[in-house]
């Protein structure tokens, strides 16, 4: 079984978060602040790494993609294991370990480069090491979220999570630039080597006691585990049409994301400093897109708020390559934060969805199956926008990626989701 809190009621019933909501709830503080803080050092990351890809090391189109790509690989060659394990142990430990690691990986970098030894294999080698821990990191908070907060609160404590990440890649992504252009790129690495640190101490100030999954008596391979989860994920109606559309989306967005950068740089003339800023602006629209989905579920129901929201959304990826190097620039913040906007209300309901649907004992073999998709297409996306980019150029590669992405929230219309008003709760018969 999923770990649960050991604090309860007399009745039995986890402690209600106070009249404030799970901003009262000391421990989901703690677990938010601590992501909240780290996902700004990973944001700054995503400004840093390719910036010393492109400024320090003069590396070309292909090879900034393939160091894009680095970091999603390890998805496709243990999600799915790590999601077994995940559900066998406890997840805080899980998490420690994977904050500890990223911490020592990342302050390599400004070393090497201050002794002038970086190459673009140690960036890389980085960045694939920073993925095998995000794989596990990744799987074990999904599944560690629910073990803090009551079912009825998922939402809320997904909505405050989304809305976090978005504010963090607003100042990530701008500090990034900023700290390339006063102290080099490869110093605001260190920045995101402290978050990590950050994020490990809130895990240990946690009070809640996590205890130990029960253990069956007998313990079935590690393949039949595996097995379940992925039958589980494929075979259900509601869990495979959403991760057909988020391999889809993520696919194309990762191709996009991959070229973004040094569009903006090489084309548009932006310097490096504003180039964070730039893609940070797009952020913007996460951050409404986790405040406002509360109120568009309760308008138009989980299933039809997810459909309005993607539907609506995604054609504005048309927009970015009308950018120009003069007022034309609107066109790139506006296009990417309505795509923002999108994205981060889709997350927010299917992050819920899934914690509350799947039963716990299989959540983590779920997750891991759905990300394996889900985060195994960002490495071809990465790869399929240094080719396309090369290939055709960067402004008409935006223009194809840009039309794929108005059509994925087709994908949504595939299955028993378009005849309803909101998601199910739990699973229905077979």
């Amino acid at each position: 079984m999923t770990a649960q809190l050991e604090e309860r009621l007399p009745g039995g019933e986890r402690p209600r978060p106070p009249r404030g909501g799970l901003l009262g709830h000391r421990d989901f503080r703690l677990l938010w602040f601590g992501e909240t803080t780290n996902r700004v050092g990973i944001n700054i990351t995503a400004v840093a790494m390719p910036l010393v890809a492109v400024v320090t090391l003069n590396a070309s189109t292909f090879a900034v993609s393939v160091l894009a790509a680095a970091p999603w690989l390890p998805w496709l060659l243990i999600g799915l294991p790590a999601g077994a394990w995940v559900d066998r142990m406890r997840r805080r430990p899980i998490m420690l370990l994977c904050n500890l690691a990223p911490l020592l990986l990342l302050a390599s970098v400004p070393v090497a480069a201050w002794l002038g030894v970086l190459t673009m294999p140690h960036l890389l080698v980085v960045a694939l090491l920073n993925g095998f821990a995000a794989v596990f990191f990744g799987i074990s908070y999904k599944v560690y979220v629910p073990s803090i907060v009551d079912r009825e609160d998922l939402q809320e404590a997904n909505a405050k999570l989304q809305g976090s990440e978005s504010v963090a890649q607003v100042a990530g992504l701008g500090g990034g630039g900023l700290l390339a252009q006063a102290f080099g790129a490869a110093s605001g690495l260190l920045v995101n080597a402290g978050t990590f640190l950050v994020s490990a101490l809130c895990l240990l100030a946690i009070r809640s006691r996590e205890p130990v999954p029960e253990r069956p008596k007998e313990r079935p391979a590690l393949r039949q585990d595996i097995k379940e989860g992925l039958q589980y994920a494929l075979k259900d109606p509601y869990l495979r049409v959403l991760t057909a559309y988020g391999t889809a989306t993520n696919l194309l967005l990762t191709a996009h994301a991959a070229i973004l950068p040094i569009f903006i740089i090489r084309e548009l003339g932006v310097p490096e400093g504003a180039t964070g800023w730039l893609l940070a602006s797009g952020s913007v629209g996460g951050i409404l897109g986790a405040t406002t989905a509360k109120h568009l579920t309760a308008r138009f129901g989980t299933a039809r708020g997810l459909l309005v929201a993607t539907a609506a959304s995604a054609p504005f990826a048309l927009l970015i390559p009308l950018a120009g190097p003069d007022w034309t620039l609107v066109a790139l913040v506006a296009g990417s934060a309505m795509l923002a906007l999108g994205v981060v209300l889709a997350n927010v309901i299917q992050g819920a969805f899934r914690q509350r649907y799947c039963p716990p004992q299989l959540l983590g073999r779920v997750s891991a199956s759905i990300s394996v998709a889900n985060f195994g297409a960002i490495p071809f996306g990465s790869l399929l926008g240094g080719i396309l980019g090369t290939a055709l150029g960067l402004r008409p590669t935006l223009w194809l990626l840009g039309a794929g992405l108005a059509l994925t929230p087709l994908l949504l219309l595939i299955g028993p989701m378009r005849g309803r008003r909101d998601l199910p709760a739990a699973p229905g018969p077979a």
